[in-house]
């Protein structure tokens, strides 16, 4: 149970909840031309989680100082596991899912793919042991990398696949994933502010120098609750654009997905204490699992 913590098995699940769901949700359903068989789709799944189960990994292990102090009852390395294997783990995860990687692109014939997870590892990495404790860079690029586990999947699956014949309906469905991909990285980044907010004393010591320690916590509460209305904005945007006739797909985004993020944002205007950031951060993961959820609608919607 302590490997599957550090692993963080819960935000694995939700990486693959959105990838099964855009290959059987939304390509399959509609006969899209996709290049991925089930077994190479399932490789590609297989490989995403162990790259994002080393950086869960190796972000930990350069978090030690900070978790002792902001979730000292949750702190596992140097706890319930040693340092040494945490590496090793680290290292085992990160050559599995490289070495797949490149079998995978090598198999649909798209070698140079194989840098897209050469550069998630490196990121990754240089995340954890760097540019977390960088103001909004770090972020930033947690952030993109989220973003990227569900973009991957038109990478792979849709632009080979793309010619003449279907030009027009292979980038319609590779911009719908990509329009997935912009709501979760607007998602995480609101999430991520809030968690910095909610994180400061452990950082500090740690020695970062993320958004509340350099511009403080009351004036980074202010910018997480203005950048909180973009993901709400965007939404709103992607209804009135593409969904305004659907009623369905209307009732589930203003319920299960607008109105949390107003709630959040509303919460956040008034968060004072570590308890309410947990909270809002909580909100945050549960609207990003009901966006993704929501790609089960598109059978319903489109057809």
């Amino acid at each position: 149970m302590h490997l599957l913590n550090l692993i963080r098995w819960k935000n694995l699940i939700i990486i693959i909840l959105a990838q099964v769901l855009i290959k059987y949700a939304l390509f399959e359903p509609f006969d899209v031309l996709t290049t991925l068989d089930n077994f190479e789709f399932s490789l590609l799944v297989f490989t995403t989680v162990c790259i994002a189960a080393a950086g869960n990994i190796i972000n930990d292990i350069y978090d030690v100082e900070a978790d002792a102090i902001n979730k000292p009852n949750s702190l596992i390395i140097g706890k319930q596991l040693s340092e040494k294997l945490a590496y090793n783990l680290f290292f085992t995860f990160n050559i599995i899912g490289v070495v797949l990687g490149f079998y995978l692109s090598y198999s649909i014939g798209r070698s140079s793919f194989f840098a897209i997870f050469v550069m998630i590892s490196l990121s990754l990495y240089v995340y954890a042991s760097y540019l977390k404790g960088i103001a909004l860079v770090g972020n930033i690029l947690v952030s993109a990398l989220v973003a990227m586990s569900i973009l991957i999947v038109g990478i792979f699956d849709i632009l080979p696949s793309i010619f003449p014949q279907n030009k027009e309906t292979q980038i319609t469905f590779f911009e719908i994933v990509l329009d997935y991909a912009v709501f979760a990285f607007l998602v995480n980044f609101v999430r991520e502010l809030v968690k910095d907010i909610q994180d400061i004393d452990g950082d500090h010591k740690a020695g970062y120098k993320t958004l509340p320690i350099v511009l403080g916590r009351e004036r980074s509460n202010k910018i997480a609750f203005i950048v909180s209305m973009f993901p709400i904005a965007a939404v709103i945007y992607f209804i009135v654009t593409y969904l305004y006739m659907q009623q369905i797909a209307i009732a589930y985004f203003l319920v299960f997905v607008i109105a949390p993020m107003i709630y959040a944002t509303i919460k956040l205007f008034s968060a004072e204490h570590k308890v309410h950031y947990k909270h809002i951060s909580a909100i945050y993961k549960i609207v990003m699992t009901l966006g993704l959820l929501s790609l089960l609608l598109y059978p319903m919607i489109l057809k």
